[in-house]
């Protein structure tokens, strides 16, 4: 690639809550930008980004798409993100590999509880971003209130470079405050616009927010700090380039709004993700580990250097089968040759590269420095992995996925079915990182994992038509966690003599609560003078790992706690690793029975907005269900309840809402922490451990 062109190049996502306009949006950017030759419509079912049967039945995103398209001399790769909370893996890993990130809030709902989550997702991968304040056109809409919102709710450094004009209906116009001019479109598609002179009765107002956005510069930039000390006024072109030099250090966020169901300012914001958002030389190089070494190296964003890729994806075709999603850090790749895979120390070869267009594909010779593109023809590669040239290895960080909160037992309908069910959900593990397959010994149940009701019935969706599977699932449960409450020291021997030779492993660990909720279990050797030979240690930790998949109070895993093996012993003839395996298994249990075990549960986040009249009736029924009310406030004509809630109180809960309110009511909820079972319920799910099994459902 170019210096010119990988200059232009712009690899960006489309992130915000359900229901924001995010695929409309990305729709008309695909028609004027000449990719689409016709606007798709998220309501009929016809978009382009929302390929599949399940995402245009339902009217939402389930699956991030990709497609590349051109506007004003630069290639924008784009990635449509999912708005449901049950699909938020989907955000996690495009993120990781975006440059730049567009963040749509509705005009009408403004910081709603998954802008909140996308932005912290954003935030973690130092990912800049502009705003987009969609829907100008609705009842209700209000754009200084969003802005607000986006500089209190998100503590955000946002200004507005755009206000709208006209309101709700009447909404016909859009005020550029960088050059200080009016844009009206003069027809339905967006196409003809006509560019004025700020109407007088608006100029104080555009002037006002023109001077905010000068401010709000000055804070983090020094050419706008000294320009406004000196009194002096930046022309349009510093004004501009002050935008994107602040953007792209992430000191600053742009607002713009528009109506995109209406085609009024996608034009104004593709220019302004060309404009303002970085290519991959404007930001710091990534950071790798050589694996040789361990020592950290930087990557650089060029084509004549090394091989370096991230696999972000796994999907799989109908016609291709698997596709791995990769972005290119440095260097190139041809099509046919071999690439290796450094986080599994395996070669693999390219059969086939592809750029996608959703779920169309476009066969291309090589992919280079800053592209997007997927392979075929890779067998052992999974998401998260990185791929380089085998002469100079490196690893990329590896991304980090939520841990599911919600289970169902799954079967197939017919018996002579069961490998075919297998087959199927061991690619859907592969596609999803957040889905997770377990056998449960003790009922002998297969049981899916995911992170919500619709998350696990889309699975079950997909079983039946992708891989004609038809199966039966049990009622959701909660997929509560163990931990402990102490430090304890535990000991586990594992000593068995059978005439020849026998087995001995003898261990002693420190195992105590993690200072960090979230952390998850880690294992530490502290092992001196040989107590436990070298070669069992690793043996010990598959132990410890093994073990916490099943705690003792109910089988649900274990969770925030930190191992210490601190001593032990050996024999010279009978120790072996699988002695020492089983020993630490039960010093594991030994510690969390002596470390007063406690069950933990998933407590979500949930946000209801209500009619004023319904709230006393959605008050008392939340407080029922075990909810600790957070905040209740207002917005347009409804009140709005945030409450962290119990997930094992809400199953069904729409149903609940519907019935309460007579359907004017409408929730959104996502996990938010774990925090301890109540005694009398952690009785109740204790003495079901190994039969049936409880559901507690809302």
């Amino acid at each position: 690639m170019t210096k010119s062109a990988l200059d232009n190049l712009r690899n960006i996502g489309i992130i915000a809550h359900i229901d924001a306009g995010k695929t409309t949006t990305s729709e008309r950017i695909l028609y004027y930008t000449g990719r689409s030759y016709k606007i798709g419509e998220v309501n009929d079912g016809t978009a382009v980004m929302d390929w599949m049967v399940q995402e245009q039945e339902r009217g939402i995103t389930i699956t991030a798409a990709a497609t590349t398209c051109h506007w004003k001399d630069h290639t924008i790769n784009l990635i449509d993100t999912p708005g449901h909370v049950d699909f938020t893996v989907e955000v996690e890993r495009s993120l990781k590999v975006l440059d730049g990130a567009v963040v749509i809030f509705c005009g009408v709902g403004g910081v709603e509880p998954q802008s909140e989550t996308v932005w912290r997702q954003a935030d973690r991968y130092n990912v800049p971003r502009i705003a987009f304040v969609n829907k100008m056109d609705r009842a209700a809409s209000n754009f200084y209130e969003t802005l607000d919102q986006i500089r209190k709710r998100l503590g955000a450094n946002a200004a507005a470079i755009q206000l709208p004009y006209g309101e709700e209906e009447n909404f016909k116009g859009i005020v550029d405050l960088t050059a200080m001019k009016l844009h009206i479109y003069k027809d339905d598609l967006g196409r003809d616009i006509e560019m004025q002179d700020i109407p007088e009765e608006f100029r104080e107002k555009a002037a006002h927010y023109h001077n905010e956005l000068v401010e709000k510069l000055a804070e983090v930039d020094d050419f706008c700090m000294e320009k406004f000390l000196q009194g002096k006024a930046l022309t349009m072109p510093e004004l501009r380039a002050a935008i994107r030099r602040t953007v792209i250090a992430n000191k600053f966020t742009p607002v713009l709004c528009g109506s995109s169901f209406k085609n009024k300012g996608t034009q104004f914001l593709l220019d302004a993700i060309v404009d303002f958002l970085p290519s991959p030389k404007d930001l710091p190089p990534i950071k790798g580990t050589n694996p040789k070494t361990g020592s950290f190296e930087e990557i650089l964003p060029n084509e004549k250097a090394p091989f370096c890729a991230l696999c972000f994806k796994v999907a799989t075709d109908p016609f291709v089968g698997r596709l791995n999603y990769i972005r290119v850090y440095s260097g190139s790749i041809a099509s046919g040759s071999y690439i290796y895979n450094a986080s599994r120390r395996e070669k693999e070869r390219v059969a086939k590269i592809v750029r996608m267009h959703a779920n169309r594909q476009e066969i291309i010779d090589k992919v280079i420095c800053g592209d997007i593109a997927a392979l075929v023809g890779l067998k052992e590669t999974k998401t998260g992995e990185t791929l380089c040239d085998e002469k100079t290895p490196i690893l990329v960080e590896a991304m980090k996925f939520p841990e599911p909160v919600i289970q169902q037992a799954i079967e197939p309908a017919a018996k002579n079915d069961q490998q075919k069910l297998g087959m199927a959900l061991h690619k859907l593990m592969e596609e999803d990182p957040s889905f997770r397959v377990n056998y449960n010994q003790e009922t002998g149940q297969t049981v899916m994992s995911g992170m919500g009701q619709l998350h696990l019935e889309v699975i079950a969706d997909r079983l039946k038509r992708e891989f004609s599977v038809n199966v039966q699932v049990g009622f959701p449960e909660v997929a509560y966690r163990e931990t402990l409450t102490k430090k304890v020291n535990a000991t586990g021997k594992f000593i068995q003599q059978s005439g020849g030779r026998g087995q001995y492993g003898h261990t002693v660990m420190e195992i105590e609560p993690q200072e960090t909720p979230g952390t998850g279990v880690t294992f530490e050797n502290k092992i001196k003078g040989g107590a436990i030979p070298l070669e069992f240690i690793s043996s010990v930790k598959q132990g410890v790992f093994e073990a916490v998949k099943s705690g003792v109070l109910a089988g649900y895993p274990v969770t925030d706690i930190k191992v210490t093996l601190v001593d032990g012993s050996y024999h010279e003839v009978d120790s072996s690793e699988m002695a020492f395996k089983m020993a630490a298994g039960m010093a594991l249990s030994d510690g969390l029975r002596k470390g007063h075990s406690i069950l933990l549960e998933p407590i979500m986040d949930m946000e209801i907005t209500v009619p004023e009249e319904y709230m006393g009736q959605v008050i008392g029924d939340l407080s029922s269900r075990r909810a600790k009310i957070a905040s209740i406030g207002s917005r347009a004509n409804v009140r709005t309840i945030r409450a962290d809630v119990p997930l094992a109180e809400i199953f069904n809960y729409a149903t609940v809402l519907r019935s309460l309110t007579q359907g004017r009511a409408s929730y959104t909820m996502e996990p938010s922490f774990y925090a301890e079972v109540p005694s009398h319920i952690a009785k109740e799910i204790v003495s079901g451990y190994g039969s049936a099994g409880i559901t507690r459902k809302g």
